[in-house]
């Protein structure tokens, strides 16, 4: 796929569309359905491209979702090919402009939304899990959920800002200041971008710490001015301790070693999501207590106006090539290839980093 901003040279749309639709979960089928009609407020999309988070794997083969049967996919981009009514063309809405859909979408009435605490809105509704996403050539989305993508850039950039807003996001609730020390543990997509945000804000030293071999070396590549592999690796490297550490890999161990690798007065963001109980070592919990470490959880990557700067400082260093992304795509494949796919991250027998399906593709 090349980088451009313009829709696809036929906008003629069927009444069908291919999807991949979860019926059950591990009962994933791509297969043709209706074509979505936007309603008031909305538009019509023609998906770009969609990667695959973290969060689908369990939602897809073991957990489902919260509605069934659903068309699963959140990270996503796409073109603007219709309008529901009341929806007026302009810069985002036209007919063939590129944009990247941010996949909460809030009530914007309750008191956190009125607040711009739109991460924490009590009736949200959510791309791919409570609504239908993205895994499919068309999805609708609110006009509010919008957002118009700088001249240029290549829609599969536009579909990975989820995973790099969240990591923004994280970063900015630390105060990461010029010279400081950054531990960033779990070298995945959000991982990688962390490195990078981390390097962007002026930090003396990022370590990278991953199990995985390949994934160290893309967290070199990210700019990580260290890349371990091990625990034992990342304490010898800590000193007194980093000023900030970040944690996206969501197990169990790598909390607790997360808190307990923060130095004094520093700073631990927890961004993964852990399956299994978490217990923090009561060395850990004694340290944090003494040193007066702040512990922050991050959810999402959302702020006011929405979805927020995190968003929109992401889409412009993608476009000025200071946030590099496209040496994580390790798959680009058709929505055919999803149900295999999904297996293959389940039970990790291939070497994978950012997966990206690209409905167009055959």
């Amino acid at each position: 796929m090349t980088a451009t901003t313009a829709a696809p040279t036929s906008t003629a749309l069927s009444d069908r569309m291919t999807a991949a639709v979860l019926h059950a979960p591990g009962d994933i089928r791509v297969e043709e359905v209706d074509v979505p009609t936007p309603g008031p407020g909305q538009v019509l999309l023609r998906v770009a491209a969609c990667g695959v988070c973290g969060s689908d794997i369990p939602r897809m083969l073991r957990n489902g979702g919260y509605v069934m049967p659903i068309i699963c996919g959140h990270e996503f981009s796409g073109h603007v090919v219709a309008h529901g009514p009341g929806v007026e063309p302009g810069p985002g809405t036209a007919v063939g402009d590129l944009v990247s859909v941010p996949p909460l979408i809030p009530c914007r009435v309750c008191a956190h939304c009125v607040q711009g605490d739109f991460g924490l809105c009590e009736t949200y509704d959510y791309f791919g899990s409570r609504s239908d996403g993205a895994y499919a050539e068309y999805v609708v989305s609110p006009v509010g959920n919008l957002l118009p993508m700088p001249e240029g850039l290549d829609p599969r950039a536009a579909a990975m800002l989820d995973p790099a807003a969240i990591a923004l996001h994280a970063i900015w609730k630390t105060g990461l200041r010029t010279g400081q020390r950054v531990l960033v543990v779990g070298a995945g997509p959000i991982g990688l971008f962390a490195v990078q945000w981390a390097r962007l804000a002026g930090a003396s030293e990022v370590v990278s710490l991953d199990l995985s071999e390949e994934k160290a070396a893309m967290a070199r590549e990210a700019g990580a001015t260290a890349a371990v592999q091990t625990a034992d690796q990342a304490r010898e490297l800590a000193g007194a301790g980093f000023d900030v550490v970040l944690e996206s890999a969501g197990a169990p161990t790598t909390a607790d070693l997360a808190a307990s690798l923060v130095g004094p007065k520093g700073h631990a963001v927890f961004v993964g999501i852990p399956h299994a109980p978490v217990e923090l070592a009561k060395d850990t919990w004694n340290r944090f207590m003494r040193l007066e470490v702040t512990l922050h959880g991050a959810w999402n990557s959302f702020s006011a106006p929405f979805p927020g700067d995190e968003w929109r400082t992401a889409a412009a260093k993608m476009a000025s090539g200071d946030l590099r992304w496209e040496f994580m795509i390790t798959h680009e494949l058709p929505l055919s290839a999803l149900p295999q796919m999904m297996q293959t991250l389940g039970d990790r027998s291939e070497f994978t980093s950012k997966v990206l399906f690209v409905p167009s593709a055959r």
